[in-house]
């Protein structure tokens, strides 16, 4: 795992969700979270192994035992937003469109179409579940998406866009005006 050596170790706030958020959904605030991990030996620890002591130890869902991984992770220098266990950063962008989810997903697979909002696209469909998720292998590297579709209600649905295995925060920052953009194109012709 990357360190990112311009946070302090000493941090014990979180950067993501609230005291009474955490609070709420486990019984525990982040310092006694925090506390407790430290105790355990978790700055020794990875990602994993931490995740696994928490779930273990205090039988948290799957989900909370991962967010109370990270945030201790980033509260400790161990991690900065959008970055992932392995080192490796991500980057998500998502848009609510005034079209039924079955033709924001055949925007995305009809390559005529895609064409239109999304010229020269760089991208390989690896695996598609119908009207769901798309994973797409991009550019030829290892940066990969995950395409997701919901319907938000009549005739009105989302698509959120993961950019998964992006090398640095400069990168995930080129991500995500790239992806507003496209979005922005995609619900333009849509909407014509």
């Amino acid at each position: 795992m990357k360190k990112v050596a311009s946070r302090s170790t000493k941090l014990s706030r979180p950067v993501g969700l609230s005291d009474g958020a955490v609070k709420r959904a486990t019984g525990h605030d982040w310092k006694t979270w925090f506390t407790r991990i430290d105790r355990a030996g978790g700055g020794k620890l990875d990602h994993k192994a931490i995740a696994a002591h928490v779930g273990a130890k205090y039988r948290t869902a799957p989900w909370w035992s991962q967010m109370i991984t990270v945030e201790y992770e980033r509260a400790r220098g161990r991690r900065v937003k959008n970055q992932m266990c392995d080192g490796s950063f991500s980057a998500n962008t998502s848009m609510t469109v005034a079209v039924l989810v079955a033709k924001l997903y055949g925007a995305w697979t009809d390559a005529r179409k895609r064409a239109k909002w999304l010229p020269n696209a760089p991208m390989k469909i690896t695996t598609a579940n119908k009207n769901k998720s798309i994973r797409i292998a991009w550019d030829g590297g290892p940066t990969r998406l995950s395409v997701s579709f919901v319907t938000k209600g009549a005739g009105k649905s989302q698509v959120a866009v993961g950019h998964d295995n992006l090398p640095t925060l400069t990168a995930v920052k080129k991500s995500k005006l790239y992806w507003r953009a496209a979005l922005e194109r995609l619900r333009a012709m849509l909407n014509d």
